[in-house]
């Protein structure tokens, strides 16, 4: 079982290693750096997924791969990129407040100065319900968020990436 996930341990580890780094630098450029950590992630864990993949492949199963194999070994790559981000995240946000709040008074700002376009296309409710949702926001919440958008995307690259690789011994 190790040679399946060896190289997936190693490329999910440090990518989601990466993540937190991008968070935590971020954090003294910009006011939000949750935005532009998004972004990041999708840099992040296409390469990381295609390394893990490519190393599985070369390294432990003698140049060839099966797309269940190459989605195993994507899966456990982002699913572990993305564990280690929100652990990582969430203890950044918890050890200082100041940067939760900071995120979060952001948030509302931009909500605020977007308040006229945003009641126009879905109402008032819906803005109400989005603001004190905002309101109630938790370290947590910012966390998963960040690990959730490298799960929707890692999966869908791993299925490109997983085809794009698979050689079968036929």
């Amino acid at each position: 079982m190790y040679k399946y996930f060896s190289s997936a341990y190693k490329f999910g580890g440090i990518a989601g290693a990466f993540s937190v780094i991008a968070f935590i630098s971020l954090s003294f450029l910009y006011p939000d750096p949750t935005n532009l950590n998004l972004v990041f992630g999708y840099v992040i864990t296409p390469v990381a997924i295609f390394l893990a993949i490519k190393f599985f492949k070369e390294y432990s199963n003698n140049g060839y791969l099966s797309f269940a194999e190459g989605m195993s070994v994507g899966f456990v790559t982002y699913m572990l990129e993305a564990i280690v981000s929100l652990g990582g995240i969430w203890l950044v946000l918890l050890l200082h407040s100041t940067l939760f709040e900071q995120v979060k008074e952001s948030k509302l700002e931009v909500l605020s100065d977007s308040k006229e376009s945003i009641v126009a296309q879905v109402g008032e409710n819906s803005f109400n319900l989005t603001l004190e949702s905002i309101q109630n926001m938790l370290p947590w919440d910012i966390a998963l968020n960040d690990a959730l958008w490298k799960i929707i995307p890692g999966l869908f690259f791993t299925i490109i990436i997983s085809i794009i690789l698979r050689k079968n011994p036929n």
